[in-house]
This record gives C-alpha cells, sequence and structure tokens, in this order.
C-alpha cells in the first residue's frame, strides 16, 4: 500500500491544484519512486490510497501502469474521499484498503524519498518467521525530527519509550492484519464508518507487548513535507 490521501498543508501553494505525491522529484512523481521500488521487488499488485485531488492520481496512473517502461503493475484505488469525504489518517486508511491487501502488506508513504530503499521478499519472510506484527524501519533523526518517534533495542525491537535515544519512523513497514483488530485496533473490518485514526498510538501499543520489530535504514531519505526540501531534491548537483 503506498498512502496518497494527505492534503499536504505545508507544501501549499504547490498543492492547491495537484496532489502533494504527484509532485515531481528528479523527474517523475514522488510517489512513483516507492512504486517502482516495490514492483523492483516483485511487489506488483499495489493500492492506493487517496482523498485531496485523487481523480489526479488515478487518471495519472490507471489501472495498470507500464511504470519505468519496463515493470505492468495492477493498482487498486481507496477512494477515502469519494466514500468519506476525505482523509481517514493512516490507521482508518488502512483499515479502510485491508480487503484489497494480502496478508503480510508492506505499506509505504508517497511523499517520502528514499530513492535507495530496497523492497526485498527475503525481508517478508523474516518478519513472518518472527511472528511479529509490524515490523519498521528506523532513519536517523532529520533537523525536523530531532527527539525521533521510537526507540530500538539491541534485539532488535521497537521501544515505545521517551527515554535514550530514538530514532525517525521512515513510513516505509511490513504489516500483519491482525494489527488492524482488537486489542490493538478497535475500527471494525473495512472500516465501512469511516473512522479516522493515527497510526502511532497503535503501534505503541503492540511495541508494549513486544510485537514490532525494527531496523535501521542509513540510505538517502527525506521526508518531503515543505517546498524547501523538495527544492533541495531537486537542486542540480
Amino acid at each position: 500500500m503506498v498512502l496518497a490521501a494527505g492534503r499536504g498543508e505545508r507544501m501549499r501553494p504547490l498543492t492547491d491544484t495537484t496532489p502533494k505525491p504527484l509532485l515531481e522529484v528528479r523527474g517523475k512523481p514522488l510517489m512513483q519512486w516507492p512504486m517502482e521500488a516495490l514492483a523492483a521487488g516483485g511487489f506488483t499488485e499495489l493500492v492506493l490510497n487517496t482523498a485531496w485531488l485523487g481523480d489526479r492520481i488515478s487518471g495519472h496512473f490507471g489501472s495498470k501502469p507500464l511504470l519505468d517502461g519496463q515493470v505492468a503493475l495492477s493498482i487498486s484505488y481507496s477512494d477515502e474521499a469519494r466514500d468519506f469525504g476525505g482523509a481517514l489518517e493512516t490507521a482508518g486508511g488502512i483499515v479502510r484498503a485491508l480487503p484489497l491487501l494480502g496478508d503480510p502488506f508492506w505499506v509505504a508513504a508517497g511523499d517520502v524519498f528514499a530513492p535507495g530503499f530496497v523492497f526485498t521478499q527475503a525481508a517478508v519472510e523474516r518478519f513472518v518467521a518472527g511472528g511479529k506484527l509490524a515490523h519498521l524501519w528506523l532513519v536517523p533523526n532529520p533537523a525536523h525530527n530531532p527527539k525521533g518517534d521510537f526507540g530500538l533495542s539491541a534485539e532488535g525491537l521497537a521501544l515505545n519509550t521517551q527515554d535514550g535515544p530514538r530514532h525517525t519512523f521512515s513510513t516505509i513497514g511490513l504489516y500483519r492484519a491482525a494489527l488492524f483488530a482488537p486489542p490493538y485496533c478497535a475500527i471494525p473490518g473495512g472500516n465501512p464508518d469511516g473512522v479516522k485514526a493515527p497510526l502511532a498510538p497503535i503501534l505503541r501499543a503492540a511495541m508494549d507487548n513486544g510485537l514490532v520489530s525494527a531496523e535501521l535504514y542509513t540510505g538517502p531519505w527525506t521526508d518531503v513535507g515543505t517546498p524547501e526540501r523538495l527544492a533541495e531534491l531537486n537542486r542540480p548537483s
């Protein structure tokens, strides 16, 4: 699943007429980078959730695009604006899309630039064998998030802690559907009522039971949250 429903308020006025994930980075839409990386790893059935200007995204990619001139993708859309009038936040959007997803499944944000990240079947197999409900990739804290989000134990567990070193959640993760069910998530399957809910509280509750693993990713990574960061990525080298 590639998350593409956000309004991108901090990116205005760029996002007044273009959905944030379609803003171009180095000649292609920002969200196309993780889509192509997923396809390169053999994950060619994607779900995109949309809300703000979502018809622009579905109109751009369609349902069976040939990205990078090489790999054909099969795309399903979870249109939160059509169904509920707006975005459902991360957990609400994931639960809404669960009927379209396999188990386990990847989630990556369409507004994060991580050109070197590799999605592999081996990572999925390790995740399943480990018996956790989620596996997160953390990154060194950027200037705009100096305190980080989660800790990381020596044994590879993500920690819900305010003490000690913390790292920033990259937005890239592997999940089991069971994370989005009781006791961690109270939203009914498929989110028929369009409940809005963030992801972090669900992850923190599972962390408290030792059910979220993690690792540190040190490759290039940018949360494209401001026009300045977008311009920096597009500045000629």
